[in-house]
């Protein structure tokens, strides 16, 4: 590939995909807010992964054309770092949330902000450390536009970073989204000692939540079937390097939630998002009755077996 490729953020994710871009025979500038102070060839929030001659850590942008632009920082900071982005070249957004003021997802930040930019976001069941690594993975690539979609997914997929095509926008990132706070109540779970069952139950359950949601929104149910829902459900909830079920681990363990989130290693979107979910799913007279209650525990305004009992003793009904 000819045409270099830039990476806006410097934190595990970010640095996990300049080393996959660099995979694909791409110049890669990878952008952090303070690389002029990082030492060479290592990334702190990955250093076991050493960054080969391709990528190049900067704090400015080089005055050149990239083939695309991948913009991994928590959406909660998206907007800020837009101004960026050059005009006219692709940005995929590879951050999963809904921005706190606003209720906009990452594609809505992007027309609101730059509408000179075509965008595309970047989904699925992916840990930064194995991607890091390049071990097998898959992940969906959804823009407006099929041929987008289409192009960016062949541009940057590897025989062991596949991705699939989508133009549903609204149900990838509504899965991504709602993802982080089910995997929050799945960390509780385990933590509080309610036991795999539990989970397994909670996680479906979730899943069907989640769908609701999409599908009020103009998503497609078959989107969630897939890799940004299911997928990326099935490994926020289970995996150990999940920051939203590590947080969810210490809350169920008796932590408050500030002390939960000022033990972890980075940002945890489904503390944010949950109540983002809330207002979105009663606008559109969605019921989430998971969401609602990890958002309640997380405020402080139930505890622990009062969440419990609201979702236990809902009223049996068929499933659907």
């Amino acid at each position: 590939m000819s045409d270099p490729v830039f990476v806006l953020g410097g934190g595990a994710w970010g640095t996990a995909l300049a080393l996959h871009a660099a995979r694909t025979g791409a110049q890669v500038h990878l952008w952090a807010r303070n690389a002029q102070t990082l030492p060479n060839g290592a990334m702190p929030r990955l250093p076991d992964y050493p960054l080969p001659p391709t990528v190049h850590p900067c704090s400015a942008l080089p005055a050149v054309t990239p083939r695309c632009v991948l913009v991994a920082v928590p959406t909660q900071y998206l907007a800020s770092v837009l101004p960026l982005l050059p005009t006219g070249v692709a940005a995929i957004l590879c951050c999963k949330g809904i921005e706190r003021q606003t209720l906009a997802f990452p594609l809505d930040i992007l027309a609101r902000e730059r509408a000179d930019v075509p965008g595309a976001v970047l989904c699925g069941p992916n840990f930064a450390r194995e991607i890091a690594a390049g071990l097998p993975a898959a992940a969906v690539l959804a823009a407006p536009d099929a041929a987008r979609a289409q192009s960016l997914s062949t541009l940057l997929s590897t025989p062991l970073f596949r991705l699939y095509a989508s133009t549903d926008c609204v149900g990838v990132q509504l899965g991504a989204a709602a993802k982080n706070v089910i995997a929050v109540a799945s960390g509780v779970t385990i933590g509080a000692g309610l036991g795999e069952n539990a989970r397994a139950a909670l996680i479906t359950r979730g899943l069907a939540e989640i769908t609701r949601l999409a599908t009020a929104l103009g998503g497609q149910a078959a989107t969630l079937a897939g890799l940004a829902g299911l997928g990326d459900l099935l490994l926020t909830c289970t995996g150990a390097s999940s920051r939203n079920y590590q947080m969810g681990l210490a809350l169920g363990q008796g932590m408050n939630t500030q002390t939960a989130l000022n033990s972890l290693p980075g940002v945890a979107e489904g503390v944010t998002t949950a109540a983002a979910l809330q207002s979105l799913a009663r606008t559109h007279a969605v019921e989430t009755p998971i969401t609602d209650c990890i958002a309640a525990f997380m405020e402080g305004q139930i505890t622990l077996q009062q969440a419990t009992h609201n979702l236990l003793s809902r009223p049996l009904k068929s499933e659907v």
